[in-house]
């Protein structure tokens, strides 16, 4: 299992963005995790490094991370290698939250299938707990950015009954976590962003 020790909590916790093939912009949100490293730091008292590491699916080092983040906007590629390192890093423990930046959605569904092809994606209820951290969502996910004129939801891969993945879809919360500057949101929406965000850092630290 992936656990964070006390020596780990001691230290500084590393989270890592994944890096992917398939030519999408998996690099995308440059200042977003740092915004949300330091907000939780602030808000729940954690010992983040100040910034990310990104990580490569195929890679080993997976397994040195509690928490990956995955966005981006276009195509998404596992090799069968990398879908079997991730379904392992996620088995041993891990935890995948992947942001849809608008685009995203029909490739990671194909690809999801690679990991865990005996798995389907669930919508999860308002009353999960990844709602109800240290922030309340009795909605849901926050709605951040509009698209398609469709609700945000919050959709999950349970193995096991432990929620693997996360995946946040027509809700842009890495945007919401951004520098301002970028775009220019309101004050509140930013807020919800982080706070959401927050909630799932927490909990993917204390349900691996």
């Amino acid at each position: 299992m992936l656990l964070v020790t006390r020596e780990q909590v001691q230290a500084q916790i590393k989270i890592a963005k994944l890096k992917y093939g398939g030519g999408g912009d998996w690099y995308a949100n440059k200042t977003a995790l740092p915004n949300l490293i330091k907000y939780c730091n602030e808000q729940f008292s954690m010992n983040l490094s100040a910034e990310e590491d990104a990580v490569e699916v195929g890679s080993r080092d997976l397994f040195s991370y509690p928490y990956l983040y995955m966005t981006g906007h276009g195509n998404v590629v596992f090799s069968t290698e990398e879908a079997q390192n991730l379904r392992n890093y996620l088995i041993a423990g891990g935890f995948l939250h992947i942001d849809d930046n608008y685009g995203l959605d029909k490739f990671i569904r194909l690809e999801l299938k690679k990991v865990f092809p005996e798995l389907e994606l669930v919508e999860l209820p308002f009353t999960h707990p990844i709602y109800h951290q240290k922030f309340n969502f009795p909605k849901g996910l926050p709605k951040i950015h509009e698209h398609d004129g469709k609700p945000a939801q919050g959709f999950g891969l349970l193995y096991e009954g432990r929620l693997v993945v996360f995946y946040s879809f027509e809700c842009d919360l890495g945007n919401g976590w951004e520098d301002q500057r970028i775009h220019n949101d309101p004050e509140t929406k930013r807020q919800e962003a982080l706070q959401m965000g927050a909630n799932i850092i927490a909990y993917s630290f204390t349900n691996n």
